[in-house]
């Protein structure tokens, strides 16, 4: 069995401001004893932007997926969940990015 082991399941940027684009990189390494292979990730929504391999994790290996972030259009705190598909159990795993978005006149 593949298991996904994500060096942190969130990254929060802080303080945005509206329209300003930010990426993070969430590291997993596979603890299990068979390849992992992530079949697909969720996004949240049109807001962000998801890079990640879709070649198996062989078993004690690394990966990465990154995510970027656009703020175009939002205020307030924003968390987002994304969704990883993967040959796990469960085989959703759930990572999350926040944020503090506001306008450039209230920094």
């Amino acid at each position: 069995q593949a298991v996904i082991s994500f060096e942190k399941t969130e990254h929060d940027f802080g303080k945005l401001i509206q329209g300003e684009q930010a990426s993070c990189t969430f590291k997993y390494k596979n603890t299990g004893d068979a390849p992992l292979v992530i079949s697909a990730v969720e996004k949240a929504c049109g807001c962000t932007s998801i890079e990640f391999s879709k070649t198996p994790v062989e078993p004690g290996k690394e990966g990465a997926i990154k995510i970027t972030y656009d703020s175009n259009g939002h205020k307030g705190f924003q968390n987002k969940r994304i969704i990883v598909k993967a040959n796990t159990n469960p085989s959703e795993n759930i990572i999350r990015i926040k944020a503090l978005v506001d306008t450039i006149d209230n920094f």
